[in-house]
């Protein structure tokens, strides 16, 4: 594997869309559930690579607001897995450094998930190596309207309302927008992710299954970042 010194630049803030973990499972004729648990044990193989790379923010698409409309039974696993991994990880991950952040709503998820995000958010909130913000029960539309009402709560008056303002009643208050968005699995559409901090990222799409998505994988990502020129709606600078 070529090492990063070999990159120009490199994305300060990565989101992943982490897709196809079921088919990944239903390829090797194993239930979907396996998959769901090899995509979250790939997690710490991918932060340890941004950590690599210099990475700070890595923002990770892990269970949207639509996907509690699929199976029971895979929902309640994906709840299981999600509760599990805090409990194994969340030591080595606070050791390592590693800021936990949560995007979405915790509305709808049991009582002892929330408590288990709330105490890994307050655990690591003063580590600096990385943040790792999971985008779990997330939609960017939930997202935006979650923010108009924060807005009109405050009693913000129209006429101070900017784009910078709105930004600050988003999850993602504080970060810088992403520079770069990988979505695995083959796809090619956004699913509801991060819509208003987008509007300027650069898009890279991969047929490799999450499970399978490696530091190679994301080191190819990176390249092709690396290629890129990014014009914010300018020109170009040749």
């Amino acid at each position: 594997m070529e090492t990063a010194k070999q990159l120009t630049k490199t994305p300060y803030h990565l989101a992943i869309i982490m897709d196809g973990n079921g088919r990944w499972a239903r390829s090797r004729g194993l239930p979907r559930q396996a998959g769901h648990r090899a995509g979250t044990e790939n997690i710490r193989r991918i932060l340890e690579g941004c950590v690599e790379h210099g990475i700070r923010i890595l923002t990770l698409y892990a269970f949207s607001t639509e996907n509690w409309g699929r199976p029971s039974a895979e929902v309640r696993g994906l709840m299981r897995i999600l509760e599990q991994a805090i409990d194994r990880e969340l030591s080595e991950l606070h050791q390592n450094g590693v800021q936990l952040r949560h995007i979405g709503r915790l509305e709808g998820i049991s009582e002892g998930l929330r408590r288990r995000v709330r105490e890994a958010i307050e655990l690591t909130r003063h580590n600096d190596r990385i943040i790792l913000n999971v985008a779990f029960n997330y939609g960017g539309r939930a997202e935006i309207v979650d923010a108009v009402r924060r807005i009109v709560e405050s009693g913000v008056a129209p006429d101070r309302l900017d784009e910078h303002l709105f930004s600050q009643y988003l999850y993602t208050a504080g970060l810088p927008d992403p520079d770069l968005i990988i979505r695995t699995a083959g796809e090619l559409r956004i699913s509801n992710f991060l819509i208003w901090q987008s509007a300027y990222a650069e898009y890279y799409a991969t047929p490799t299954y999450w499970p399978d998505f490696d530091e190679e994988e994301l080191y190819g990502a990176l390249i092709e970042y690396d290629r890129r020129e990014r014009r914010f709606g300018l020109i170009s600078g040749d």
